[in-house]
């Protein structure tokens, strides 16, 4: 194992946000990608927001993703304990550490930050009132996705409130100090602590990390970052709608890094195996919902059938349209038939109800439109005793039938296709058409076929 030890730090407030699902990803693919160690460390100290329930949505989510950590809750570690609210003597000995050295003292009843330089005061125009202010250096962060920034702390700050609680630059520094992370890798929007974090390091002693910050996600329209309240801003969204786990990591790896060629649709080894930092972009980036459909479909699409029947059958049980009775055979084949259409596992019950269950209503829409050109009834029955008389009820054997039948009677081939789906599965689209027929068997389609013809429409 390398020595590369990088951490996500979340604040369980009962929703897991894509971007902090992003900051998580990007730090176990580090971790797997390098060999190294993934930390999960709980912020937990806003005892008004973090709750069981909370860090449950939080926990449940990474598991979910496949995101699992070596050091952290449920699992331990040598650098434990892993929840903020249960490292106050850690924090207590770094702050005394900081007295003792003279960096830190106390003000208004809070503890601040000594910044070393020539102190001098100034009119703030804002404040209207003198301020106190350091001649200081820049501090140069090198960041490994953003290159050279420079940032100026020419001000003394707090580390710990007037009521005896560390901020969070202090805790932060010194849980990283302790739990010996090599690299930060986290979003732009803490790139401006950065400095007094390094202003912290340097006061105790210790080189910082690497840190790597993360281009923001904005909303679709572009405008603007994109918070809980944005439609598919939620990692539980994903889960409730049925989205495979599998392709909402391959998208949010996409939100920010390239792999440097047209590749899309990666298996979570192979983003392993290709993630790295420089790949990160600097610029942010957009969420985009369709994307993340494309990616679900590409993802059903290549599932083994044996997993996506595993996947699916719960969904299946729960909407009523399969039970402990159905055959499994038979159910891989309409899966097999119907996977390349599937967009999302939300949508499945209803897209294969007609295969299980022959109660299905008529698309009212589907009939009016074929009315205008003729009787679909009367397709259906130059069609019906034919199929009876079949000799192998296959797609092919259905193929040649239907050219041979629309020949003879001057029709168009595809007059009678989806007057034939229509009567067999009350929908407009879907499968294949031969395949869908041979799926549901001889019996089942002559069947429906007599009850369409006979239906008042």
């Amino acid at each position: 194992m390398s020595n590369i030890r990088v951490r996500f730090a979340p604040s369980p407030t009962g929703f897991f946000h894509i971007g902090s699902a992003r900051t998580a990803l990007f730090n176990w693919l580090y971790a797997r990608h390098t060999g190294g160690t993934f930390i999960l460390r709980i912020e937990d100290t806003d005892t008004a927001r973090n709750t069981d329930e909370s860090l449950k949505v939080l926990v449940d989510g990474m598991r979910w993703l496949g995101l699992d950590w070596d050091e952290g809750p449920d699992v331990g570690g040598e650098y434990s304990p892993y929840f903020q609210s249960q490292r106050g003597a850690i924090y207590q000995e770094y702050i005394q550490k900081l007295r003792d050295n003279g960096r830190a003292y106390e003000k208004d009843g809070a503890v601040w930050l000594r910044v070393l330089g020539e102190h001098y005061m100034v009119y703030d125009e804002h404040k209207k009132c003198e301020v106190e202010k350091v001649k200081v250096e820049p501090i140069v962060i090198d960041d490994a996705i953003r290159g050279r920034v420079e940032q100026k702390v020419d001000q003394d700050f707090v580390i710990v409130r007037s009521d005896g609680s560390p901020v969070f630059h202090l805790v932060n520094v010194v849980d990283d100090i302790t739990m010996a992370i090599s690299h930060v890798i986290r979003g732009e929007d803490h790139l401006p602590n950065t400095g007094k974090h390094i202003e912290l390091y340097r006061a105790l002693g210790v080189v910082p990390p690497v840190f790597a910050h993360i281009p923001l996600i904005l909303k679709t329209d572009g405008k603007g970052k994109m918070s809980k309240r944005d439609k598919g801003a939620l990692i539980e969204e994903y889960q409730t709608r049925g989205y495979l786990p599998s392709a909402v990591v391959n998208y949010i790896a996409l939100l920010g890094w390239n792999p440097k060629d047209a590749t899309e649709v990666f298996t979570a080894d192979e983003l392993i195996a290709r993630f790295d930092l420089p790949g990160v972009n600097s610029s942010a980036s957009r969420f985009d919902e369709q994307k993340m459909d494309f990616f679900n479909t590409e993802h059903l699409r290549r599932m083994p059938i044996e997993n996506l029947t595993w996947v699916v059958a719960p969904r299946l049980a729960e909407a009523g349209v399969i039970d402990d009775e159905t055959d499994e055979d038979y159910l891989q084949s309409v899966l097999r038939l119907c996977q390349e259409k599937i967009r999302t596992i939300e949508d499945l019950p209803e897209f294969v109800r007609f295969f299980f269950k022959d109660d299905f209503v008529i698309d009212t829409k589907t009939l009016e439109k074929l009315r205008k050109k003729s009787d679909p009834r009367e397709r259906v029955k130059e069609l019906l005793p034919l199929l009876e008389m079949l000799g192998v009820f296959n797609e092919a054997g259905l193929d040649e039938l239907i050219d041979k039948t629309a020949e003879s009677l001057g029709h168009k081939k595809f007059d009678y296709f989806p007057v034939v789906r229509l009567a067999v599965s009350g929908q407009g689209g879907g499968p294949d058409l031969l395949g869908l027929l041979a799926t549901l068997g001889r019996k089942r389609v002559i069947e429906r076929m007599q009850k369409f013809i006979v239906m008042e429409i």
